[in-house]
């Protein structure tokens, strides 16, 4: 449940903005349409935006209504929005009340009335250029899949006590098929039939492998720093991680923790850092990563997650998402299932979209390690993360693409 107190102390990043009741209707109609181009969000009105001063909506109730119009008058196609009110005190001691504009990922394009097109990029509202806005019309049609039924399945391939426990995480009061049919898409009705969506039961599925048998994660331990072929292999480990989205994460983590509990790194500080907290930090940005944005159209590959003496490689099915490419990719973020994502971000994993990649850059620079390196082709994008500092990088990634 949200709280003055944890609106104030969230950050405005990729999916949350605060904005002053005065704003204008034409700046917050653009932050609208770019948080439902993009992953979604939530704007917190009644907050100044330059000292976080509590103002408050209870005496606007003239500006509150044009602004509750905006997803209708001032976005094209209009926007949808969940709207709700939280408690506070204002600045000058009063009871009042903050409005908060709940919005959805889109699977449209959406417009201010000037015909600008904005995405979120970390706390920046960014209107996009005639490519960038070509980028996001083919994405958009990638990203749907999420929403798109499965064929086959119905309401009886959900595991509806899962369901209920999320449902409790997220404190829903209604049952877990009202939650699935009121929300996200998840079941939908068409011609008087359920459709069950692929997002659905890749979450919540009793046994989502039965419909998409590579969605799933795959780790394999390396001997050495290289893979070689026939005769030669040295694989020490190979494992796959199955079930719903949330185990494979979980079963991963928990696995690769596993793997480098013993292990220690220095930064260049001098201070420590032990492997587990390593692992945490490439587990829960990276590899979450690569199961948010996977393309999962692509039903003959699953994530895979190799490890070296040197690195961790994570191959992920799918190219650059949107308007995303390898040159911006440490400051641009388009979420491809962003169903999956928000699902996995109420369980933790996923805290501030936009700011993961640049977390883990910092981090490892701080242990004098390389940031990671991004390379994509034949439809996998591959995520090159050094473990040892004396390695030289461009080696490795030369030899990896060699060995592709």
């Amino acid at each position: 449940m949200m709280t003055i107190e944890k609106i104030l102390a969230m950050p405005e990043n990729h999916n949350f903005d605060r904005k002053s009741i005065q704003v204008s209707l034409a700046e917050l109609s653009a932050t609208v349409c770019a948080f439902a181009n993009a992953g979604g969000g939530t704007v917190a009105v009644g907050i100044s935006d330059s000292d976080h001063l509590v103002e408050g909506v209870n005496s606007h109730s003239e500006r509150l209504n044009k602004i509750l119009r905006i997803p209708t008058d001032f976005c094209f196609p209009a926007v949808p929005v969940r709207t709700e009110l939280v408690g506070c005190t204002n600045s000058e001691g009063k009871p009042d009340q903050i409005l908060l504009m709940h919005i959805d990922a889109s699977t449209q394009i959406h417009s201010d009335q000037n015909d600008y097109v904005f995405v979120r990029t970390g706390s920046i509202t960014k209107k996009l250029d005639f490519n960038e806005r070509l980028k996001l019309i083919q994405s958009k049609g990638v990203r749907s899949y999420e929403d798109e039924p499965v064929a086959g399945a119905t309401i009886a391939d959900i595991d509806l006590q899962f369901v209920a426990s999320y449902c409790r995480t997220l404190g829903y009061r209604k049952t877990p098929e009202q939650y699935l049919r009121e929300n996200e898409c998840f079941v939908t009705v068409e011609d008087g039939c359920d459709h069950v969506s692929v997002a659905a039961i890749l979450l919540f599925g009793k046994n989502p492998q039965s419909f998409f048998p590579k969605a799933s994660v795959r780790f394999i331990r390396y001997g050495g720093n290289t893979d070689p072929h026939g005769d030669n292999q040295n694989v020490i480990c190979d494992v796959t991680f199955e079930g719903r989205i949330l185990e494979q994460v979980e079963k991963s983590f928990s696995f690769i923790s596993a793997l480098f509990e013993e292990k220690k790194f220095y930064r260049l500080d001098g201070t420590v850092v032990t492997g587990k907290e390593f692992c945490s930090l490439v587990c829960t940005e990276l590899v979450v990563n690569a199961v948010v944005h996977r393309d999962y159209r692509i039903n003959g590959f699953e994530i895979n997650i190799r490890m070296f003496d040197n690195r961790i490689e994570i191959l992920s099915p799918g190219t650059h998402n949107g308007i995303v490419e390898l040159e911006n990719i440490l400051h641009t973020r388009f979420s491809r299932n962003p169903r999956i994502a928000s699902f996995l971000r109420n369980f933790g994993y996923v805290n501030e979209f936009g700011e993961g990649v640049k977390q883990v850059c910092r981090e490892l620079e701080s242990m004098g390690v390389p940031a990671p390196v991004y390379d994509c082709s034949d439809f996998i994008l591959r995520t090159v993360v050094m473990i040892s500092s004396s390695s030289n990088v461009d080696t490795v990634v030369t030899k990896v693409a060699d060995s592709s």
